[in-house]
């Protein structure tokens, strides 16, 4: 029988709602959505599309990191994006995270997210 492990991380974002920020199960793991929320203050940092993804991103690796992982072992984003007229400042940044070997990622246009945030991306990775 698979294990189920929740993986709890301290310079990431606390959930806001009743979920967990990553499980992980059989060497996967299954990281929910970071918003562009700053840990330090539960706040979004901007409203700025360049700053919360930069944001979200850096959340996801904190969460990545705190389970063992790291960002060259996402194997699937799904990126929600409010305003697809965004994609391509979004688009740039990600490349900084993401160098090489990119996963594969599907983008999705919102009406809205959590705190009027303006990007979320969700991963799955290996450990």
């Amino acid at each position: 029988m698979s294990t189920r492990n929740v993986i709890v991380a301290p310079k990431a974002p606390k959930a806001i709602g009743p979920y967990s920020v990553a499980i992980e199960t059989d060497g996967y793991l299954f990281c929910s959505g970071q918003t562009g929320i700053d840990p330090a203050t539960g706040e979004l940092v901007s409203a700025d599309l360049e700053a919360q993804t930069r944001q979200v991103l850096t959340n996801l690796k904190n969460v990545l990191e705190a389970a063992g992982s790291s960002l060259d072992r996402v194997v699937k984003t799904t990126v929600f994006i409010r305003d697809m007229a965004d994609f391509p400042k979004m688009n740039a940044i990600y490349a900084e995270f993401f160098p090489s070997n990119p996963p594969a990622r599907s983008t999705i246009a919102v009406a809205g997210l959590p705190k009027g945030g303006v990007v979320e991306i969700e991963a799955i990775a290996v450990r």
